[in-house]
């Protein structure tokens, strides 16, 4: 097994610098990623309490490595606070933060033994996370998929940021789909890769068939950046791969709220049988039923370096020792 180990990865008692973006929240993706000697993160914003607390111990029962726990701050409601604090009591050893002001969260995190981790969207914004006492800041691209911060590319934002805050710790973010995306990042000056789409499709994400399959035919010109996709996170941009939905939109001339084609639609239905309107923020997922290939179909850039899906031990193994030996071969020559 190739390593390639980072002062990142020490601070995060990590072997490979790969953190699995909060694509999941399925146990076996996420300790998967931990397992493989990458950071596993569960999603953990949309989960009621009873939920939390069986997918972490479906997940410690998994691995006894370091996993996180994300939280989007700007969607913390008193329940979503409750689960803050259990994964803290439970011993979560990094809590990942976004959409918001992490100042607050700071003292709460560290008084529980864990690392803080934030994702920005400038250089300006990195060194007020550092001011407030975050220990890693995850720099986000544009080319993300799913909700997406900022306005500025990877390749611009990384240095930017990694020159903004030199004394902390830096993850870059943003179509990292391959060894060759990690091995720039790494050349940037991070200390990690965030990797969402790769991950969405491993083999143990479960994809529904439809949304696999546009997936993987997907090009990295088949992706859609707007604020469309809203109900449940209004006003909150995201990059998606385009589907009925979106062409529909676009072809009615992006009418605002209200006024969308087939707006209040039930398109699809969760495996508890709560609908799931067109336009709401929900994505597949395994067990779920209806016209699932018209709902949010998340997805970077780096769709279209994807081919296939692998199991998540063989992704890391792969994006690691080819970016190893893209490293090697530059210092070589």
């Amino acid at each position: 097994m190739t390593d390639l180990t980072t002062p990142t990865c020490e601070l995060l008692g990590i072997k490979r610098p790969i953190v699995q973006a909060p694509v999941s929240t399925t146990p076996d993706v996420i300790a998967g990623v931990s397992n493989a000697g990458g950071l596993g993160v569960l999603q953990a914003t949309w989960l009621n309490n009873d939920s939390t607390s069986d997918i972490v111990a479906a997940i410690q029962r998994r691995t006894n490595r370091p996993f996180a726990a994300n939280y989007v701050i700007s969607l913390m409601d008193d329940d979503v606070n409750d689960n803050f604090d259990y994964v803290l009591e439970v011993g979560v050893p990094v809590i990942s933060t976004f959409w918001g002001d992490p100042a607050p969260l700071v003292p709460r995190i560290h008084d529980a033994g864990a690392l803080a981790m934030h994702t920005v969207a400038s250089a300006e914004e990195a060194r007020r996370a550092v001011d407030a006492g975050v220990d890693i800041v995850v720099a986000q691209g544009v080319e993300a998929g799913g909700h997406v911060w900022g306005e500025v590319s990877t390749l611009v934002l990384v240095p930017a940021v990694v020159d903004a805050v030199p004394d902390a710790h830096v993850i870059a973010a943003g179509g990292i789909a391959d060894g060759r995306g990690l091995a720039a990042v790494l050349a940037l000056g991070a200390g990690a890769a965030w990797v969402g789409t790769r991950f969405v499709m491993s083999k143990e994400n479960k994809l529904p068939a439809d949304y696999s399959e546009r997936m993987l035919a997907a090009k990295e010109t088949d992706t859609f950046y707007s604020t469309l996709f809203d109900i449940g996170w209004p006003d909150a941009p995201h990059r998606v791969l385009v589907n009925e939905t979106v062409e529909a939109w676009v072809e009615a001339g992006r009418p605002p709220p209200g006024e969308r084609p087939n707006e209040g639609d039930v398109i699809a239905h969760h495996p508890t049988g709560e609908p799931i309107l067109r336009y709401s923020t929900d994505d597949p997922y395994d067990g779920m039923t209806g016209d699932l290939a018209a709902m949010c179909l998340y997805a970077g850039q780096g769709i279209g370096l994807i081919k296939d899906e692998k199991p998540v031990a063989d992704i890391v193994d792969e994006m690691v020792s080819d970016a190893a030996a893209i490293i090697s071969r530059i210092g070589n020559s």
